[in-house]
């Protein structure tokens, strides 16, 4: 998926470039081969059928931490090398640098024992991160939110809107990096689908204490 037209993409650009949030970072090396850890108030597991279910859940890997309500995992049973696992109620998503997801559902892919993907839901998914160094947080929210750990991003779609604490951009699909503090919009093919962007002048950026 991209921008519908090169001028859409050269004025989105240039409009995104203005806003302070958007800081340039190097990349970190996303390997990761962290144990997998498995808290909950109960638990049933039928290895038969290779299907769990668990209460008051919590499962982390490395800065990864997903908690809910109630989990699922079927067809896979605890085979975290190549599975699903259904989330809800409550569900909160921890993510690397000081990121948070909050949703009513979400679904989380395993492959090779690690967190592939998590794929957040409600009415709305919400998102937020402290910005390094400023007291200000990012935050958005979206019918749905996919993180991607290995990329290290966020991708907002379906009434996507992000703000930095002081600019706002809406769009039919935004994408976040975590890492690097740098938001993408991006329309949808076909469609004729604009990027909002509000920048509010009077707020200062205040440093962190």
């Amino acid at each position: 998926m991209g921008f519908s037209s090169p001028s859409l993409r050269i004025a989105t650009a240039l409009a995104l470039a203005a806003l302070p949030f958007i800081v340039r970072a190097a990349q970190e090396d996303p390997a990761r081969k962290e144990k997998i850890f498995l808290d909950a108030k109960s638990s049933d597991v039928d290895y038969k059928k290779n299907i769990a279910h668990f209460t008051n859940i919590v499962i982390s890997q490395g800065d990864i931490k997903v908690e809910a309500d109630h989990a699922e995992a079927e067809a896979t049973g605890l085979n975290f090398k190549s599975g699903v696992w259904t989330f809800s109620g409550n569900v909160r998503v921890h993510v690397e640098k000081r990121g948070n997801l909050h949703s009513d559902q979400a679904v989380v892919d395993f492959k090779d024992s690690q967190i592939e993907k998590a794929t957040v839901t409600g009415k709305p998914a919400e998102f937020e991160q402290q910005r390094v160094g400023t007291d200000q947080i990012a935050r958005g929210h979206a019918d749905q939110i996919v993180y991607e750990p290995a990329a290290g991003v966020v991708r907002l779609s379906n009434d996507a809107w992000i703000t930095d604490g002081k600019n706002e951009i809406r769009g039919p699909l935004l994408t976040y990096n975590i890492r690097a503090q740098h938001v993408e919009a991006l329309s949808q093919p076909d469609k004729d689908d604009r990027v909002h962007i509000t920048i509010n002048p009077n707020q200062d950026e205040r440093p962190k204490k």
